[in-house]
């Protein structure tokens, strides 16, 4: 069975579709650790684990191997030079392994210094380093699974890619049930299921679905490696720092200020992570392929058009997001996680976190589109200068709002800096694609923020009246969740159609 091109809009349902079941399985994943585990020094550990894994993927952009690939790929594609593709990726995916395997073996020689170095505080470093070793192999699939799934999308295949989330979060799921059946539910059981779930979904099947495009393994002729480009368009995404890409570090890094903030805060933006990634970043990973494929052919009209079109749905759709989460925030994460160590206590800091991250939701969905109209082009460094600065500024943002709230400090900051991100994005696209279009999406933000506050208002004090202060079932739940979700999307959408909302007529129109 193999997965067809398909258009733009079918491909964004499919990417929301894995991404909205792979979010699913993630906060599955997060209530089986929160009530086998608790909030506490063992949570910690196993969130933790993952910080010098990721850090080797960052090394290699590995995050953003499809976006370097991808424009390397259509340039030969949309001359119709299916072989030159070919070398250009073997060429790319010979350095990537054989780089990820050796800095692999190196992280996992040093990983004992390195730890010590990172988590001075931390009680045990001989058991992080230890989980962090058996963690480490995870980043190869994932790396190399990279690459295979950049040859799908730019022949604007999706279904195997669409899979991998899902088979890692299954991985990971299995792995923490298979302690628990053994009487261990421990991070090490976890952490073991990553490394299977990595293995099958990140590459078994991207190895599969790369095949069946026709764009596989061809040995490149003298001079023709694609490794020096790659590096080119790679080189400012390894070595910025942008602080979309680290505000999930900074969890990990900052997390140490007190036993299970780490964990606190990770369960908080993992339930916000659910929108921006069924919203933002399905919209952002379908548009990519599409507008890469402008960028080559010279189409800069269409694709100023394109990525202006789609940034002005994804804003409206993710404005009503905000909202509802804002309001259903404490119903839903005593629904998700109060259960087995779990306690009240931790749902209303979980919840009180939650309504701060909610705030960053459209600011999400517009940079996903903006960075990638910069990624399309190839001018990787815009974003990734405009990123990195904004990591510099986020960094004193943390701490001093720290100060002055403590934990739900460090959510605020989160929302505060990757919101004047996304606005300096906007101000960086206005000066590459003109004042005109951002003329069209500025108005299409404040539009939503207003109909999305005016929904928050008018719903919140309706949920805290359903809910009270006593415990809460699952069914009492669900019915709060119910009546405060439509009473927030029937006042944001009456608010829209009050002001005259361009975008909603867009979204419900089709």
């Amino acid at each position: 069975m193999t997965s067809r091109p398909i258009r733009m809009g079918t491909a964004a349902l499919v990417v929301a579709g894995s991404v909205l079941l792979s979010r699913l399985l993630g906060l599955g994943r997060d209530i089986l650790l929160a009530g086998l585990i608790g909030r506490n020094e063992e949570s910690d550990l196993y969130l933790d684990s993952f910080l010098i894994p990721d850090f080797l993927n960052y090394l290699l952009a590995g995050a953003f191997l499809t976006i370097t690939l991808v424009p390397i790929l259509s340039r030969h594609l949309e001359r119709g030079d299916s072989d030159a593709a070919s070398r250009a990726f073997t060429s790319v995916f010979r350095f990537a392994a054989v780089a990820i395997v050796a800095l692999t073996a190196v992280l996992w020689a040093l990983a004992g210094p390195i730890v010590e170095l990172l988590f001075p505080d931390i009680s045990d470093p001989e058991r992080l380093t230890s989980l962090t070793r058996l963690v480490l192999p995870a980043q190869i699939f994932l790396v190399v699974g990279a690459l295979l799934m950049a040859v799908q999308y730019t022949h604007k295949r999706f279904l195997f890619p669409a899979l991998a989330p899902i088979v890692y979060n299954l991985g990971i799921i299995g792995g923490g049930l298979v302690g628990w059946a053994m009487g261990d539910p421990s991070p090490e059981a976890f952490l073991v299921g990553a490394v299977v779930g990595a293995a099958v979904g990140n590459f078994g099947l991207q190895w599969f679905g790369a095949r069946a495009t026709g764009t596989w393994f061809l040995s490149p002729r003298r001079g023709e490696s694609a490794v020096g480009e790659y590096l080119l368009l790679a080189l400012p995404l390894m070595i910025g720092q942008s602080v979309a890409v680290l505000d999930e570090q900074f969890i990990r890094f900052f997390g140490q200020v007190e036993e299970g903030a780490t964990t606190g805060l990770w369960l908080a933006r993992r339930i916000t992570m659910v929108p921006i990634g069924v919203i933002a970043q399905a919209a952002g990973v379908a548009a990519f392929p599409f507008l890469a494929g402008l960028a080559a052919r010279g189409a800069n009209d269409e694709l100023v058009a394109t990525t202006g079109r789609a940034a002005r749905k994804t804003l409206f759709v993710a404005s009503a997001a905000a909202a509802g989460l804002i309001v259903l925030a404490r119903p839903l994460v005593r629904i998700l996680y109060q259960y087995g160590q779990f306690s009240s206590g931790d749902a209303d800091l979980v919840a009180d976190l939650l309504v701060f991250y909610a705030f960053s939701i459209p600011a999400w969905g517009l940079h996903q589109l903006l960075v990638r109209h910069f990624y399309a082009k190839r001018r990787m460094w815009t974003p990734v200068i405009i990123g990195t600065g904004f990591t510099l500024v986020a960094i004193p943002t943390w701490l001093g709002l720290h100060e002055a709230m403590g934990i739900n400090g460090f959510a605020l900051a989160s929302t505060l800096v990757m919101s004047a991100y996304a606005l300096a994005m906007l101000v960086a696209w206005g000066f590459d694609s003109g004042w005109a279009a951002v003329g069209s999406l500025a108005p299409a933000f404040g539009r939503g923020l207003l109909a999305a506050g005016v929904a928050a208002v008018v719903a919140s004090p309706l949920v805290s009246a359903l809910i009270g202060d006593g415990p809460i079932t699952v069914w009492s739940g669900l019915g709060v969740g119910l009546v405060g979700g439509v009473t927030t999307l029937a006042a944001f959408l009456g608010v829209s159609l009050l002001i005259r909302s361009p975008e909603m007529r867009e979204v419900i129109g089709r």
